[in-house]
């Protein structure tokens, strides 16, 4: 009856949001953008919704890559969380982003953002290379083209990194629907966000009414 240590809860790990801007956006073409964007927001509403400590960080907002999606926004504003802004395309190289990340004390990091083969494999390797167990939201991720993107991953996954979804973390941190204090704002997220699952929530929750 005991989970597996593998497994994510709220309390075991940290979130860090990498280079959801503008000019990263732009080039991404191995997801399309309505999809990275819902994804985005529905980790970004996971971790809200389960106080997971969450760090977003940016490179080059004000020069270059302009502001983060309206996803993170609204779940992070930026009057009130603190963004990192950074000059390295490495998170891990920063020392602000560092002592951030490092200072949650979670030996768990979940990695989300772009681009794919520089902005998270800088980071994943390097928290692999101080003894941290890194996770990578991949449909989360993006790069320049499809081939970016899967060897970003393939080079990540052969060094002990392990790859989920968005909506696998989401449910991973509900895991159990009787988690009646968390219900509710899943499955708004899920109506929301979610896609076909979500119309399905929706559909259910409707007829169950009747």
């Amino acid at each position: 009856m005991k989970p597996s240590p593998d497994l994510l809860t709220p309390e075991n790990h940290a979130l860090v949001l990498i280079d959801f801007e503008g000019q990263m956006a732009f080039a991404t073409k191995s997801i399309d953008i309505s999809a990275l964007r819902t994804n985005t927001a529905i980790i970004c509403g996971a971790s809200k919704i389960f106080n997971v400590s969450t760090i977003v960080t940016t490179v080059a907002e004000e020069s270059f890559s302009g502001p983060v999606f309206p996803e993170i926004e609204e779940f992070y504003p930026q009057a009130t969380s603190n963004y990192i802004d950074r000059t390295t395309m490495n998170t891990w190289e920063d020392e602000a982003a560092y002592k951030a990340i490092t200072g949650t004390g979670k030996k768990k990091l979940v990695l989300a953002g772009l681009w794919t083969g520089v902005c998270i494999v800088g980071p994943a390797l390097s928290a692999l290379s101080e003894h941290y167990e890194v996770y990578v939201i991949t449909d989360a991720c993006g790069d320049v083209s499809p081939e970016a993107h899967e060897r970003a991953i393939q080079r990540m996954v052969h060094t002990g990194v392990k790859p989920i979804t968005a909506v696998q973390y989401l449910l991973e941190l509900q895991r159990d629907w009787a988690r009646q204090e968390t219900y509710v704002a899943v499955t708004d997220l899920m109506k929301k966000y979610g896609g076909a699952y979500g119309v399905g929530i929706h559909y259910a929750h409707h007829m169950l009414n009747h």
